[in-house]
Formats: C-alpha cells, structure tokens, sequence
C-alpha cells in the first residue's frame, strides 16, 4: 500500500509536469496573436479572396452606364486641358499666335465634344474584349502582389518556432494535432491516478474511522503517510486552469466567409508552488509577503500539523503535554487556512467563469450588430491538484479526530 501511494504520488506529479508544459504549448500555437490579430494570417485569408474577385472581374451594364459617364467626364476635362495648353503656348510666338488664329478658325471645340459619348463608348468596347480584360486582371493581380509582399508580421516568433522544432511539426496545424494527442491521452491518464490516489485515501480513513479499536502504530502511519502523500501531490499539481478561449469566429468579406477558430485570448495552469514561485520572485515586496503567507498556511502549517501529530501519537518527549504540540493537533485547523484556500480556489473558479461569460456576451452582441458571427465560451477548469487538496484538507480533519476520540495508551 506505501509503495501503491508513493508510486500513484511521483507519477502524478510527473505527468502533470508534462502535460502542464503541452498545455502551455497548446495554448501557444492557438494565441490570438497567430489568428486573428496577425497580419499574415489575414493575409493568407484575404489574398484568394481578392485574386478570386478580381478573376471574376466583370463590367455590367449598370456598371457600364456608370463608366460611361466617368469616360466622359475625364475625356471633357481632357480636351479642355489640351486646348488649354495649345492656346498657352501659341501665345509665346508671332507663328504660335498665327496658328492658334488658323484653329479659332476651322476647329470649333464644341463639335469635337458632343462627340464625347461615341468616344467612351469605343473605350468601353475596348475594354470588353477578351484580351483587354486578361490585361487589366493581370495588371490588378500583380499590383496587389506587390502591396501583399511589403505586408508581413513583425512579432517575435521564436517561442513558436521552438514548439515546432521539440514536436517535429513543419506547421501550426500539424503540432496542433500532435499536442491536443498528447494532451488528452495524458489527461485521462492524470484523472485515473488522482482518482485512484484519492479513493486509496479514503478508503484507509473510512476503516480507520469503522473500526473500534485504537489504532495501531503501522495503521497510524499508514494514514500520516497517505495525507503527506495527498498533500505533495495538492500543492505541485495545478489546481485550476483559466482559459479564455474564442472557438469560432466568422465574418463575410465580399460575399466570402472568413473564419478564425480556436483563439486563445488567455491561459494559465498554476499549482500552489508555481504562484508561490512567482510571488516570492517578484521585485514587489508586498508579493513576496503575500508568497510567504502563502506557502506558510498551505505547507508548512500542514506539515508542521502531520509532524506534531505523529508526536503527540507516539507521545515522544511527552509530547502529548507540550502546548505547541497539542496546538498543532487540536487547534491549527482555524490557523492553517487550508479549507479557506480551497473555497478561495473554488470562489476564483467561479468568478472567472462568470466573468468570461459576461465579457463574451457583450462581445457577441456587438458583432451580430456588425454582420460578425461570434462563439463563444471558455475552457476555465477545476484541475487534479484542487481535489487532491480538497482531500487531504478534509481526512487531516478526521486524524485530529480520531486523536482525541481515541489516544493511544503509553
């Protein structure tokens, strides 16, 4: 049985490791900034779209009407400009002026603009035929090339690019598939174990609490042993994993779909000893007070509870009349806020759940005003670690009980 909970205990922790770092990875290759806020994404999206619109460039006859009349605005304004320019540089000579009295003369300007509407029409018959039209796409086709090669992300992608070289992945899409693999597999392996670490627990506290007798030293053991064992594994496991997460996210460009899935706004998988770590590192001295506050009421009370009660079990030192002793045993549990932290985890689990929630409904409603198909929940879980916790939390109550419900005889 000792070795069964060690066993379950090592390989829980090291899995979850594991899995904490794919999860990471995970949300990573599916950061908002690789989607939706990434430009060559957007890129890759609306080039097709627009080579696409612009091979199926055709000239209606409502449109024909509309480029008339731009064909013959421009073909006004331009014979007005060349006549402009002739009759100003006519009027620098005596041969220009001479000229200039010869085309007042013989050419009336008004007879060549009442013919404006046959011109713009032989433009637009050019401009319908087929090798005209293979012309102007291709011009069109190769101007938006160059204004999508001079388009291109600036950001940072080296985390990106090391997740790709570690899963062996050539793309996003293929270390995608490889991680969320390995993700689940190692999920359901997690579950299986703290399941069964958990219920191993229980069980030894459920005999322990049936039986009538006192309970003897390898039974007493066998229970410090298996809350010592929960309680490594609560506090180094993650507790709780806060995902923000937009699934799907559409919008028609065009008369084309463009459509983005599985944007990671936020994620963070911490246990205790990870946010511990990041307070008691941070510049801020009020954070590492909050980290040593932390780690004093969730471990080192907790241990310092399993240690005084084996000596106050075995009455070591007459152990059992020392004051500190029997404040650990009897009256720490007010003191080591272990159930208070666990309540907090769940009340965080909550409130960030709620908060998503209401966030992402006001971001949907915003874009169905907008002709913007929106998606939307989040991933936020309780983790492993949180009932891992829970338990040793609850059965350590039931060993101070089982102390003064029935003391051992010296």
């Amino acid at each position: 049985m000792v070795i069964a909970l060690v066993i379950l205990c090592q390989q829980i922790i090291s899995n979850t490791i594991a899995n904490q770092k794919n999860k990471k990875d995970y949300a990573e290759l599916n950061n908002v900034k690789y989607g939706f806020l990434s430009v060559d994404k957007w890129k890759t999206k609306i080039t097709p779209i627009v080579e696409d619109e612009i091979n199926k460039l055709h000239l209606s006859k409502a449109n024909e009407r509309v480029l008339k009349k731009h064909i013959e605005a421009l073909l006004n304004t331009l014979i007005d400009k060349v006549e402009k320019n002739i009759r100003e540089a006519n009027a620098t000579t005596l041969k220009g002026r001479a000229a200039q009295s010869f085309i007042d003369a013989f050419i009336r300007l008004d007879d060549i603009k009442k013919d404006i509407p046959e011109y713009a029409d032989a433009v637009i018959h050019e401009i319908k035929k087929p090798t005209t039209k293979r012309q102007i796409k291709s011009v069109l086709n190769q101007q938006f090339k160059q204004y999508s090669d001079k388009t291109f992300n600036t950001q940072d992608t080296s985390v990106l690019s090391g997740i790709l070289r570690r899963t062996d992945s050539p793309n996003i899409e293929s270390a995608r598939i490889k991680i969320d693999s390995d993700i689940s597999t190692m999920s359901d392996r997690i579950d299986k174990e703290s399941l069964l670490l958990i219920t191993l627990g229980v069980m030894l506290f459920a005999m322990s609490g049936f039986s009538k007798q006192t309970l003897r030293p390898p039974q007493y053991m066998l229970l410090v042993l298996s809350l010592i064992v929960l309680l490594i594994a609560g506090v180094a496991t993650p507790m709780i994993d806060m995902e923000a997460t937009i699934p799907q996210l559409s919008l028609e460009l065009m008369g084309h779909s463009i459509r983005f899935e599985n944007q990671v706004l936020y994620f963070q998988s911490k246990s205790i000893l990870d946010v511990f770590w990041i307070m008691i590192t941070h510049k801020a001295m009020q954070m590492k007070l909050v980290g040593a506050m932390l780690v004093t009421f969730s471990i080192i009370f907790p241990v310092l509870k399993l240690l005084s009660t084996l000596g106050h079990y075995f009455n070591y030192r007459h152990a059992r009349e020392n004051p500190v002793i029997k404040f650990f045993v009897f009256n720490s549990g007010k003191w080591s806020m272990a159930d208070v932290m666990v309540i907090a985890i769940f009340m965080a689990y909550v409130g960030f759940n709620e908060i998503i929630t209401n966030e992402f409904g006001k971001l949907k409603s915003a874009g169905q005003e907008q002709n913007l198909m929106l998606l939307t929940t989040n991933a936020t879980s309780l983790q492993p670690g949180f009932y891992l916790f829970l338990t040793y939390t609850l059965l350590a109550l039931f060993l101070s009980v089982f102390l003064a419900r029935k003391p051992r005889a010296k």
